[in-house]
């Protein structure tokens, strides 16, 4: 029975198993027949719409914006790339100038790694001593005749400079001379001796610069050539080192490297607006600030480098002020606007003039002045022995006055103590140093802050010379010893610079320019 039974159920479980196979089907084939229906239908549908479908078109090129393009073609041809050898020397602590020591808690100029970084100053990479050292910058043509404007970092301590064109194959290099330099606003003026006219750029005016106007940046970062980016004007009026008076920048995010320094920052008619010049970056490439030197300053130092004397004179009318804005100041004063004097120098321009401690000057020759660089900028622009119009305020009441301007160098000559010669002006003592130094005057002294009766001043500093490369002297600062002797006088220098040697290691205690009054740093370096 048991074998029955199970033949039984299997072909129960048979039979029930060919039926759901062929209901299983049954469904398939109809879903299948129906999605093929279904299919049909909607092709013809869909046929239908194709009909009516409009193509998709791609618009000509003329149609989509060109500016960029445009102006990039026409700037082009007139940035030049800059290429410069000199030979390393060796690596020394030396200061970088105008920047202010840090004190013992570790504080000192915040740009200080920046331009190290960028500029390859003693904490950026060095190069072994005696090698040929090159570099690349990047200038822009200003005149036909070959006169190309970048700045003075580019060429600074360059033995030999050499020009590439970009409308010229690649390694065809011109030697270039250099015109005439300026510190203050790190501008130089080079010349090449093409056989033909060049290319050359059109200025602009960067007083129409605001923040958001569209800016593009040429030049040639790492050595890339021809390199455009764009961005827009970030700030306007930037002070990047407070000690340049003369350096008011404008800010782009524009794309700016090492490299680009020199290079023209161009507006949307195609007209140089800026010369870049620095970066700010942590990492020693572009995070988003860069700066550039305005074109109206940038024209005024040219037009003095390409005049017969190739330097920059600056106007100047003799009164000192607070670098920053000070709100209880001017309330103090009742003054809303303008520069509040505090000190008239004694036979200067404004003494002459009538102009007080406490009065506030509003503006130059109609043209308002909020702060001291702005008052700096009008005044440092006007030539020397030209007359101004100041307007000002005493006691809260408006006044004028006419000044006549003063060679800026020779007003303050004596703070240097220089002179302008004559019967009882000895010649300072020339130094094997690199430098010459004067007698301190009680006068001086107590203007810079320094001892009285300590020390001699720094008059001039010879370019590439030991005091320059390795000390980091500039003028006015005061030294006050030498290897540990005291020096108070011309004879006292004079003694001990005589008993210096070749290959002797050389350290001065010094009160750097421009520094607080009672500062004192050391400068150190082996004589050649």
């Amino acid at each position: 029975m048991e074998p029955q039974s199970g033949s039984w159920l299997q072909r129960i479980k048979s039979r029930r198993y060919l039926s759901t196979l062929t209901i299983t089907l049954t469904l398939a084939v109809g879903i299948l027949i129906g999605t093929v229906v279904s299919r049909e239908v909607k092709g013809k549908e869909n046929a239908n719409l194709s009909a009516d479908a409009t193509p998709l078109q791609v618009p000509a090129p003329e149609q989509l914006s060109n500016t960029f393009s445009r102006i990039a073609k026409q700037m082009e041809p007139a940035v030049v790339n800059i290429n410069t050898e000199s030979t390393i020397k060796p690596p020394t602590n030396r200061r970088r100038r105008g920047a202010p020591q840090g004190d013992d808690n570790g504080n000192g100029d915040p740009f200080q790694d920046f331009f190290d970084r960028f500029f390859g100053g003693p904490n950026g990479p060095q190069a072994p001593e005696g090698m040929r050292e090159r570099s690349l910058g990047s200038g822009v043509i200003v005149d036909p005749r070959g006169y190309i404007l970048t700045n003075n970092h580019v060429v600074e301590r360059a033995d030999r400079i050499r020009v590439q064109l970009q409308d010229e194959p690649e390694g065809v290099l011109h030697d270039a001379k250099v015109i005439g330099v300026d510190r203050e606003t790190d501008l130089a003026v080079v010349k090449i001796d093409g056989k033909r006219e060049l290319p050359s750029a059109k200025l602009g005016n960067s007083d129409s610069m605001q923040v958001g106007d569209w800016v593009l940046a040429i030049g040639s970062p790492f050595g890339l050539n021809s390199t455009v980016t764009a961005g827009i004007v970030s700030a306007t009026g930037r002070n990047i080192v407070p000690q340049r008076q003369f350096q008011s920048m404008i800010q782009t995010d524009a794309a700016i490297n090492p490299g680009n320094s020199g290079g023209p920052l161009v507006n949307m008619h195609g007209e140089v607006i800026g010369i870049n010049t620095a970066i700010f970056t942590e990492g020693a490439g572009y995070e988003g600030v860069g700066f550039a030197l305005p074109s109206n300053v940038a024209a005024k130092v040219y037009n003095q480098l390409i005049s017969p004397d190739h330097r920059v004179s600056r106007g100047s009318i003799g009164v000192e002020f607070n670098a920053q804005p000070n709100p209880a100041l001017a309330q103090v004063y009742g003054v809303k606007s303008g520069v509040i004097v505090s000190n008239v120098r004694a036979g200067g321009p404004a003494d002459q003039a009538g102009i007080k401690q406490g009065d506030a000057i509003t503006s130059v020759d109609g043209k308002p002045v909020k702060n001291g660089d702005e008052l700096v900028g009008e005044i440092s622009g006007l030539k020397p022995g030209s007359k101004a119009t100041l307007a000002f305020l005493r006691n809260g009441k408006p006044q004028e006055a006419t000044v006549t301007i003063a060679d800026r160098a020779k007003l303050y000559s004596d703070l240097l103590g220089e002179n302008e010669g004559g019967p009882e002006s000895p010649a300072p003592t020339e130094s094997k140093l690199g430098l010459s130094v004067g007698n301190l005057t009680p006068d001086v002294a107590s203007r810079l802050g320094t001892p009285p009766g300590k020390g001699v001043i720094v008059q001039d500093v010879k370019n590439g010379s030991f005091a320059d490369e390795d000390l980091g002297l500039q003028r006015g600062d005061v030294i006050l010893e030498v290897n540990r002797k005291p020096v108070n006088s011309e004879d006292d220098f004079r003694k001990v610079q005589a008993e210096l040697k070749s290959g002797e290691a050389v350290a001065l205690l010094i009160h750097p320019s421009r520094s607080r009054p009672g500062t004192t740093v050391f400068a150190a370096g082996t004589l050649p």
